[in-house]
């Protein structure tokens, strides 16, 4: 792999810090550029085809000339949906970016199933399923994002107990850079199924796809809070000895008094359903715009910190309803806690820790993190089984997945203090045997890369037999593989 410079790194920052400050001139405007959600990914694209509601046959035939197309001018070729990744995952530098927003969901309810365009936003299929009493089986905690994406970033979620969401796909349809037709499956050509599992839309672009649903259920949370120390046992012990907890998430609080020295613990078991039925699934809480002020206060305010903390152990619990649909849970919306500030972008992180080491990480965490200018807004953990399927899997053991998110202001100040944090906070999850989260930034250096992802050499010579052109291409792989 290519060695990335930290000059690279820092000037790509600046350049997008800048750009959102720098008035659009006109020939700036005559120019196509997308970003990503970490607004520090500012490019100029080619050509930017937003899908529509086409018919089947028109859509396929418009793909193909897009695809025969940028293959002919040696233009990259990159998907995307909601583009929430935050290192250019989705973004083709000068190339011919697509972006897949097409509502369609057919369920099978005698095979538990359901098919959904790779565009279909995931609050669109809680919309469809909910009506007839079904949920997705996993995805993302938030629901704007496209399910083809969500399957090309192996994303999880917090129902248990399950792995990434790639695990409850039993097939998908994806079209190659040549523009055939290819089903994918663990039993029809399986290996695109594995590489395309978490492969980052390296290898085709995913048409549709096949996944599980279950029953849809009213939900009552169970809250606990405990030293930190003891919430790994718990935590594993909760999905273990409990067969009817179905989702599960933890907090740690981040005031800098006590810093991660206390864990909340939140489960959700079923209880029965109401003579009237179960409500249709909103997208936004009720408490929403209190949630968000008080989450947003937290930004230089070691007050607000413990006030949320405070909020979300003594005062949340007592002041909910007390239950959801599992399907409420889910649909809701990235913009309920979303910051307004142009100066500053909010940057997630995640790591996938062993639950035996789990203090071993806590403990790093504390000497690392408070180090950092970017500021510590939260952290949430969840549990994630063993993935066995995808060949970039991250977790190769059941895992405690540590999802981090911070503001960073958008200097490239800023983005040094990111990027010193993530090389030094990847180091020490490779030290207790776990592994990072590969659609954020691109701060991580090319040996840690390699260390924790040991079959990626394997993927990317799979990647240039099945795209001998380097069709599909992104900024991760501008980064990282190119060269």
């Amino acid at each position: 792999m290519r060695e990335p410079t930290r000059r690279a790194f820092l000037s790509g920052a600046a350049a997008g810090a800048a750009s959102a400050f720098v008035p659009t001139t006109s020939a700036a405007r005559s120019r196509e550029v997308l970003n990503d959600a970490s607004r520090l990914n500012t490019v100029p694209v080619f050509r930017h085809w937003i899908t529509k509601a086409e018919a089947e046959t028109d859509f396929l035939a418009q793909l193909r000339r897009e695809l025969k197309d940028a293959a002919a001018a040696k233009r990259p070729v990159c998907v995307g949906a909601a583009r929430h990744s935050m290192g250019g995952q989705s973004l083709p530098r000068n190339g011919s970016a697509m972006t897949f927003n097409r509502d369609f969901c057919e369920v099978d309810r005698a095979a538990r199933t359901a098919s959904v365009h790779a565009g279909t936003r995931w609050f669109e299929v809680i919309a469809h399923l909910d009506k007839i009493g079904f949920s997705p089986a996993v995805m993302q905690s938030n629901s704007d994002f496209g399910v083809a994406a969500t399957f090309c970033v192996n994303a999880h979620g917090w129902p248990a107990p399950y792995g990434p969401f790639g695990s409850t796909v039993r097939s998908f349809r994806m079209m190659l850079a040549d523009g055939s037709i290819v089903t994918c499956s663990r039993t029809e050509n399986a290996e695109l199924f594995t590489l395309a599992m978490g492969g980052y839309g390296l290898f085709g672009v995913i048409l549709d796809l096949e996944l599980d649903m279950v029953e849809n259920l009213l939900l009552a949370p169970r809250q606990e809070v405990m030293p930190t120390s003891e919430f790994a046992a718990r935590f594993v012990g909760a999905i273990e000895k409990d067969p009817a907890v179905r989702m599960m998430y933890g907090r740690l609080s981040v005031a800098k008094r006590g810093f991660l020295d206390e864990a909340l613990l939140v489960t959700f078991r079923p209880v029965p359903t109401p003579p009237t039925g179960l409500p249709a699934a909103p997208r936004t809480h009720p408490l929403s715009k209190v949630m968000r002020g008080v989450y947003r206060a937290q930004i230089g305010s070691e007050s607000a910190k413990q006030t949320r903390w405070f909020a979300e152990t003594m005062v949340g619990q007592k002041v909910s309803s007390g239950t959801a649909t599992r399907n409420a849970l889910m649909n809701q919306a990235v913009a309920n806690l979303q910051g307004h500030d142009r100066h500053r972008t909010d940057i997630l992180h995640e790591y996938f820790v062993p639950p035996e080491r789990f203090g071993e990480f806590v403990a790093g965490c504390r000497n690392i993190i408070p180090k950092a200018q970017a500021e510590f807004l939260n952290v949430t953990l969840r549990y994630v089984l063993k993935d066995e399927i995808s060949l970039l899997s991250y977790a190769a053991t059941n895992r405690i997945a540590a999802v981090m998110s911070f503001s960073q202001e958008m200097t490239p100040e800023g983005e040094a203090d990111m990027l010193r944090l993530s090389e030094n906070l990847i180091d020490l999850a490779a030290s207790v045997g776990g592994s990072f989260y590969l659609p954020y930034r691109l701060h991580a250096r090319p040996d840690q890369l390699e260390r924790l992802y040991p079959q990626l050499t394997q993927v990317l010579q799979r990647k240039r037999h099945y795209d001998p052109g380097l069709l599909f291409r992104n900024l991760m792989w501008d980064t990282y593989f190119a060269g």
